[in-house]
């Protein structure tokens, strides 16, 4: 068993032990591997350990990893990333799920580039749950206001809402945000929304993310190790 493949089973049973002890049904917590910055080889072995669920935040890198992986069934590769409004297109052509619509401009351009063949791409909503000036994402109280629109899109299926809280070792402390966000998610549905998802916890902080309601936890450390330095090369 290679290294990935066992932290991947580490992982894995961190989310079952979760799910148990928030008493919430098995396999009701997806687990997204965060392979940002990661080689091939690194997907390659998690693709042979079962997992089919990537995460990645720089279009071209993931552009290059698609090509390369076209062959392997049915994955799903979900952006996750910041994404400016005039570099849409890829993301809407090559991605399943979009986890960063943070403004109506982004949501229109998307729903317009995304191809007729090709199933509603899932979207959502990126929340500054915590209100950092230095993290992108709606507030609470913009997420109310365009998320009915967000909605209406033909081409896209909003899905939920997703958010990076500040760090926070304390168990209890790290809850407060995943609690707000899950309470959001079902102040929107209480207005005739259909959301299904809530994309938190990462891998410091999934058990909590879990306990309050995470149907998506996004996991890249402790699934690949730490990330390679940046080549500053060329």
């Amino acid at each position: 068993m290679s290294s990935i493949a066992k932290r991947l089973e580490t992982v894995r049973q961190r989310i079952r032990s979760a799910e148990a002890a928030a008493g919430r049904e098995p396999g009701s917590v997806t687990l997204l591997a965060v392979s940002k910055m990661q080689p091939l080889q690194a997907l390659q072995e998690a693709i042979a350990a079962g997992q089919r669920q990537f995460g990645e935040n720089y279009l071209q890198e993931a552009g290059d990893k698609q090509d390369a992986l076209d062959a392997e069934p049915d994955l799903c590769w979900h952006f996750i990333g910041p994404l400016q409004s005039n570099k849409t297109k890829p993301a809407a052509q090559r991605f399943d799920w979009v986890h960063s619509v943070d403004r109506l401009k982004l949501a229109r351009r998307l729903d317009a580039q995304r191809p007729e063949h090709l199933p509603p791409l899932n979207i959502c909503l990126q929340v500054n749950i915590s209100g950092e000036d230095s993290k992108a994402g709606l507030t609470p109280e913009q997420t109310i206001e365009l998320a009915p629109a967000m909605a209406e899109f033909t081409r896209l299926r909003l899905r939920g809402l997703m958010a990076i809280p500040a760090p926070c070792d304390d168990p209890d402390e790290q809850r407060k945000p995943f609690r707000a966000l899950r309470e959001l998610q079902q102040s929107l549905c209480e207005r005739g929304l259909s959301l299904d998802t809530l994309s938190m916890g990462m891998s410091g902080d999934l058990e909590a993310a879990i306990a309050e309601g995470s149907t998506l936890v996004r996991v890249g450390t402790d699934v690949f190790g730490p990330r390679p330095a940046p080549d500053h090369s060329n």
